[in-house]
């Protein structure tokens, strides 16, 4: 049968713990009396455990046994990794994602200016070596460029309608 002690005093002395974190425990919600009054002393024991900082009350458990204790975790892991990244952003590691695009699409436009330059550069040297006319070589290549530029656009930019939708 569960323990029912009327006294916080009592509670505290069996616990080993004072008083005054007894009631501060109380006050701030980690434990609570019985509609009676009284105290469940395995109920506290229980709920003070389960919210005790490690290395600030005798009933915590070590480590990141307890939900607190995972909070506590995890909250640490977070201020490192945003540690991490305020350093990273002054090393200069870390770009803003509109310069990004901007720099993704300026490399891609330099690349597809190259490609669309291509047929006129080679088209001499290709109708030359086959023994055909350098206009009529320039076009074909002109014409498979922008077939090849085209399948590849569409690769990387599908129609709106198989767009996913960006807030799912």
């Amino acid at each position: 049968m569960q323990e029912r002690i009327t006294s916080a005093r009592d509670v505290a002395r069996r616990l080993g713990l004072s008083h005054t974190a007894i009631q501060k425990a109380e006050q701030v919600g980690r434990i609570r009396r019985e509609t009676d009054g009284s105290w469940d002393l395995e109920r506290v024991r229980r709920d003070m455990i389960a919210s005790a900082v490690p290395g600030r009350s005798p009933l915590a458990t070590p480590g990141d046994d307890t939900p607190l204790g995972r909070l506590t975790l995890a909250r640490l892991a977070l201020g490192v990794e945003a540690q991490r990244l305020a350093i990273d952003e002054t090393k200069g590691r870390l770009m803003d994602i509109t310069a990004a695009n901007h720099r993704i699409d300026e490399v891609a436009a330099g690349m597809r200016d190259a490609v669309l330059n291509w047929p006129a550069r080679v088209s001499g040297q290709i109708a030359a070596e086959i023994g055909r006319d350098p206009h009529l070589v320039q076009t074909i290549l002109q014409e498979q460029m922008n077939a090849l530029l085209l399948e590849v656009a569409d690769r990387l930019d599908p129609p709106a309608s198989i767009q996913r939708d960006p807030r799912a």
